[in-house]
């Protein structure tokens, strides 16, 4: 068991044991995407936080995810994926601690980096620890279990975080979302120090730091003032960052061309970044990405700051879109490889009827708004986002040498990511302009509420129109149509 081709051929006996361990640090993870809508409303009241701060809330976290997702995928391939599985592991736990016993809005904002950079320590390493931990005749049956948690995630998410605000636990408010995670994360990491092999680490490779450095300082100087800008009224600062963040991720993508032409490492492959049908992909995956979280925050602030819904019932309602991923998931699994192209056009065809159906439903509300308005609209959103995901990343990594996957599978993940924080900053932007503007004239809380969102949904059903409308120009790929076993499950984070 001391190498991944020993772990393979003499597999484990506690492989299984050890794969809940893995699982429930999936779980974790994934579930603090979804868990933390439901509590916004309760943390802009218990903070007094600006428009932008809730915003940050939720966007730190998956901006972070995203920016150390390669970086830390690289870490675990050179000092041992179990050891960074680990690290990652103590710095979650840890920050969630520090998230639930935040004294203001700026920690807590703080203290969803240090999550989002501990979500990112641990994830690349679940799927390539069991790899190496389950023989070739076992990892179809591990790897559905990857889909399982994270669907039943996206179910649990929004009502778990309902229920634990609501209960008041020791007099607390939404704090339980963070601090649940404390007790778990520390039985999963005692449970992994004994039960998940250790894997050596290649301390011959490197990472790129200077690539890294690029990479993160671009995305934040174009996230930031996207988030930031309206509050300030949109000075010329905001703009003069955006355009200097495009030069710095300009000047990765030329530091990344010296790295190939010298054979060094890259946080990005080069030949990733000049594979055509990757990059229109990775387009296209960071689109689909970016309706769905800036989504979930505004209709959770339409819920219960607009119409007094409690956490629970707001967690309630948004729920059948969790249960339309569910079982999306379980569809997209019978089909394999076969009808990617025709599968990603009827996921776009039901997010964009979903969506556009609730926008006309917000549009129509006046003084109440009845739970079961939203059931058939999200139900249909959520089965075309569970049924989109699978078929787009196949699609993509068809083309990709399989030299390239694994590095290619990360660096959609990581475009996934940005795509979520880029949407929330913009749906964000839509929202609280027309929230603002509709108090400025004069509307009650429940017509500026509504019009709000109304206007914010018009971002969805628009992103995934033009993902439909991209879907001809994905080139056929080698076996199409043939029933191909992929590499690793696709993660749906709803």
């Amino acid at each position: 068991m001391s190498t991944p081709n020993d772990a393979v051929a003499t597999p484990d006996p506690r492989r299984w044991v050890a794969l809940a361990v893995l699982l429930i640090a999936n779980f974790m993870n994934l579930i603090d995407v979804t868990i933390v809508n439901v509590a916004l409303p309760s943390m802009r009241d218990s903070f007094g936080a600006t428009d932008a701060q809730i915003e940050w809330v939720v966007a730190a976290y998956i901006l972070a995810f995203a920016l150390g997702l390669l970086p830390f995928g690289r870490l675990g391939d050179i000092v041992g994926r179990s050891r960074m599985f680990m690290w990652g592991m103590v710095a979650f736990t840890a920050a969630s601690a520090l998230c639930g016993l935040s004294p203001s809005i700026e920690f807590l904002i703080f203290a969803r980096v240090l999550q989002g950079l501990g979500g990112a320590m641990m994830a690349p390493q679940v799927l390539a620890i069991a790899t190496v931990t389950f023989p070739p005749s076992e990892r179809g049956q591990a790897f559905s279990l990857f889909g399982l948690s994270a669907g039943l995630a996206s179910v649990c998410g929004p009502i778990l975080g309902g229920v634990l605000i609501e209960a008041q636990l020791f007099g607390f408010d939404w704090e339980p979302i963070f601090l649940v995670n404390v007790p778990i994360g520390i039985a999963a990491l005692v449970a992994a120090w004994f039960l998940i092999p250790r894997l050596p680490g290649h301390p011959s490779l490197s990472n790129d730091f200077v690539g890294i450095a690029l990479s993160a300082i671009g995305l934040v100087l174009v996230v930031f003032p996207i988030v930031e800008g309206r509050a300030y009224g949109w000075p010329l600062w905001a703009f003069l960052m955006i355009a200097i963040g495009a030069v710095f991720l300009a000047l990765f993508v030329v530091w990344t061309a010296r790295r190939a032409r010298q054979d060094k490492p890259q946080l990005l492959n080069h030949d990733l970044i000049t594979n055509r049908d990757y990059m229109f992909g990775a387009l296209v995956v960071t689109i689909y990405a970016s309706g769905i979280p800036g989504m979930f925050m505004v209709i959770s602030l339409l819920l219960q700051a607009g119409f007094d819904f409690t956490p629970l019932q707001s967690g309630l309602t948004n729920a059948p879109f969790s249960v339309g991923v569910l079982i999306a998931s379980f569809i997209a699994g019978r089909f394999g490889n076969r009808y990617l192209r025709s599968r990603l056009a009827a996921a776009a065809t039901l997010l964009t009827l979903g969506i556009g159906t609730l926008h006309f439903i917000v549009a129509a509300v006046s003084d109440t708004i009845d739970p079961w308005w939203f059931l058939a609209p999200l139900l249909i959103a959520g089965i075309g986002l569970g049924l989109g995901f699978s078929s787009l990343f196949q699609l993509v990594l068809r083309n990709v040498p399989p030299r390239d996957a694994g590095a290619g599978s990360g660096a959609l993940q990581a475009f996934q990511q940005i795509g979520g924080a880029v949407g929330v900053a913009l749906v964000g932007e839509i929202f609280f302009t027309r929230l603002a503007n509709g108090f400025a004239a004069g509307a009650d809380t429940h017509t500026a509420f509504a019009e709000a969102t109304a206007l914010a949904l018009w971002y969805q059903v628009v992103s995934f129109t033009i993902v439909l409308l991209l879907v001809p120009f994905f080139r056929r790929g080698r076996g199409e149509g043939q029933d191909r076993p992929s590499a690793a499950p696709v993660i749906v984070e709803a």
